[in-house]
């Protein structure tokens, strides 16, 4: 029996379509009986598709991008410290 943690390991290759028939269908049955890994495979290949049609690349204000690496820095630093 597939697992929703094997799932989500193979999601990548499911979605590259480089998974074999066999796998491809316990995927497709595992989906089918798990509306959480239907949800999260539907996501993510919207996500991805919507991600392909940008064609011009969106640069990150020097600004945004300042504050994103403090707070992965300050959320880092957290960890060690526990």
């Amino acid at each position: 029996m597939l697992t929703c943690k094997h799932f989500l390991a193979e999601l990548t290759d499911y979605l590259d379509e480089k998974t074999d028939a066999t796998l491809r269908a316990n995927l497709e049955k595992h989906m089918s009986e798990c509306p959480n890994c239907w949800v999260i495979c539907d996501t993510t290949r919207k996500t991805v598709a919507v991600y392909k049609g940008h064609e011009k690349q969106c640069c990150i204000p020097a600004d945004v991008q300042s504050r994103l690496i403090e707070a992965v820095e300050r959320k880092i630093a957290a960890k060690k410290s526990c």
